[in-house]
């Protein structure tokens, strides 16, 4: 199967995509577009962004197709030996996971735009026609150059490895790489902004290191992170086994302050993935199917356990210290505590419905978060391991033996396996744990507790710093000027006073609410009048009304933070200095 992408026109965004297959033997070709991209479980619908479809047989005669689902075509073939595909597909959104085209650059996610034939799965070539002066940002390794034609080609070992390839095409890449042992990592930077390649190789070394040691061997010889650098405030990143493409923003800032924190901290958790999810992998996604929905309940494992490592490790290796390594911790636990959905469905069921509303906020209340509750899961996880076995073992033997007995002899993995390992590290029975917390609606606050008081820390709960968040139980975004209501706190006052949702709250006791530039004056307002009645004008499905509530101080939401203790144990330095890798 051989693929040429080429353009015409970049400003138009639209990317011409041909597509041959040789050796047909059937009278009908079914060709598939995906519907999703590993990385991102929900459908992508990608088939959206065809304009034009064709196909053809050897000798460029038109072939009788017709379109049988939404992202699939069934071709004529009878007497046909080979069958040649031209489309179109418009690249205008930029992000991670897309594909994208302009006058600066050609970016693609062959998983987006790139049809294939489901059964015949090996031997792929892929062709790049672009202008001379352009570089190629891939992970391909086995490419050759056609001086002729412009093209420049890679040969893929099959499907999945196409899928997993991207890359991106532009004269204004900016380049660096490092050794690692028998390893190379490459830095490859699009968009404007100035690396600072020094500060950079001393990071990446320590956490690129930190993680082939946990494994105790990196399976690629050679890694890609991708940055697309934005203009605006962008955070976003897509996981493949030899690479990863991370788009952050603005530019301006990635070498410095939270941004550049965020540019390490989620290129740390890309490059875990290339082991756990691109390799070690649930047994629903061996192999990938990518047709339709691979429902799983492994969410806490794939994302869970790759975002409590994508933070703890850069504490572990000495990027992060500890206070920045707590404050990442904290957000976490942050928006556990806020999010009522703990109570209504577990972060297992939450991965099944990934598929459903994973990636948006969804009705209120309704769900976890598999990164955010399953990274607290995933600490606990690690403690409970550490604690049972007298620190001989810990979360990372587990994900080692799900790496060597699983993931290289190409098998997938299911919950009660890895329930197995990690009973097996410990044990002891998990029972408690994956029943109680994994595998049902649950809040956290004792196993947190329990895990912190191992090694030394304990939670902190006090009142939200927001008077309107801890005294009328809601919480709220400058959206167009106004307070919008983006949380209630279930039973709180302002719950009871029937304030929702995406309601507007434009006044406080006659007192305009408006933007001030870091949010809106509404808590500031509220706290001025204390503890009396507040009457507020709301803005309710385009409806005004008048809402007297009554304010309960320090009763809802909480700040919640994690800390050391004043006097830990000796036995509690020990095991945080071997945890913490100090």
């Amino acid at each position: 199967m051989k693929y040429i992408i080429s353009y015409k026109n970049p400003h138009q965004h639209f990317i011409d995509i041909e597509f041959n297959a040789e050796n047909i033997q059937q009278d009908e070709l079914v060709i598939q577009l995906p519907s999703w991209r590993p990385g991102r479980y929900e459908l992508g619908n990608f088939a959206k962004n065809v304009q034009k479809w064709a196909a053809f047989d050897e000798a460029g005669n038109p072939l009788n197709f017709q379109k049988v689902t939404k992202d699939s075509w069934k071709v004529e073939t009878k007497g046909v030996s080979q069958v040649h595909v031209k489309y179109n597909y418009y690249a205008v959104d930029l992000n991670a996971g897309s594909t994208y085209l302009d006058t600066n650059q050609l970016y693609v996610n062959p998983v987006n735009c790139c049809v294939y034939i489901p059964g015949r799965m090996d031997g792929v070539v892929l062709s790049v026609i672009v202008p001379e002066d352009y570089k190629i940002a891939i992970s391909a390794a086995n490419a050759r150059f056609d001086e002729g034609t412009g093209k420049q080609s890679f040969l893929l070992a099959d499907y999945d490895e196409l899928f997993d390839t991207p890359f991106i095409a532009s004269k204004t890449l900016q380049h660096s790489a490092f050794d690692l042992g028998e390893n190379k990592f490459h830095l490859w930077f699009q968009g404007e902004c100035k690396p600072n390649w020094e500060k950079l190789t001393i990071d990446f070394m320590k956490f690129c290191k930190e993680q082939v040691d946990i494994f105790g061997e990196a399976f690629f010889k050679e890694y890609h992170f991708l940055f697309q650098i934005l203009p605006t405030r962008f955070y976003h990143g897509v996981e493949h086994t030899e690479s990863t493409v991370i788009a952050l923003g603005p530019g301006y800032n990635v070498m410095k302050g939270d941004l550049y924190e965020d540019l390490l901290g989620v290129s740390c958790h890309e490059l875990f993935h290339s082991w756990n999810i691109k390799t070690i992998r649930p047994i629903e996604m061996q192999p990938y199917d990518y047709t339709k929905e691979n429902y799983s309940k492994l969410g806490y494992v794939c994302e869970g356990i790759t975002t409590y490592y994508g933070d703890y490790l850069l504490y572990r290796s000495g990027v992060f210290n500890q206070e920045q390594y707590f404050q990442t911790f904290n957000e976490r636990m942050q928006k556990h505590f806020d999010n009522h959905g703990r109570y209504n469905l577990s972060v297992a069921d939450s991965s099944f419905d990934t598929w459903l509303d994973g990636y948006v906020p969804g009705i209120p209340n309704r769900k976890t978060s598999i990164y955010d509750e399953g990274n607290l899961l995933a600490f606990c996880t690690d403690i409970f391991i550490r604690k049972n076995s007298d620190n001989k073992y810990s979360l990372d033997d587990a994900m080692r033996y799900l790496y060597k007995e699983f993931a290289l002899s190409e098998k997938g993995y299911s919950d009660i396996d890895y329930k197995g390992i990690v009973e097996h590290f410990a044990n002891t029975t998990f029972d408690f744990i994956y029943n109680n917390y994994i595998n049902k609606a649950a809040d956290y606050t004792s196993i947190l507790k329990e895990a912190m008081e191992y090694i030394g820390c304990e939670l902190s709960i006090v009142s939200a710093s927001r008077f309107h968040e801890h005294a009328l139980g809601l919480k709220t975004q400058e959206i167009g000027g106004f307070a919008k209501v983006t949380a209630v706190y279930p039973g709180s006052v302002a719950d009871n006073a029937g304030i929702a949702v995406n309601d507007d709250i434009l006044s406080v006791n006659n007192m305009h609410v408006k933007a001030d530039g870091t949010g809106t004056n509404f808590s500031e307002w509220c706290a001025y009048f204390g503890n009396r009645p507040l009457q507020l004008t709301v803005l309710s499905n385009s409806i005004t009304k008048g809402i007297e509530i009554i304010p309960q101080p320090d009763s809802f939401y909480k700040t919640i933070t994690i800390k050391k203790q004043d006097s830990p144990s000796e036995n509690q330095k020990k095991n945080f200095d071997l945890w913490s890798g100090k």
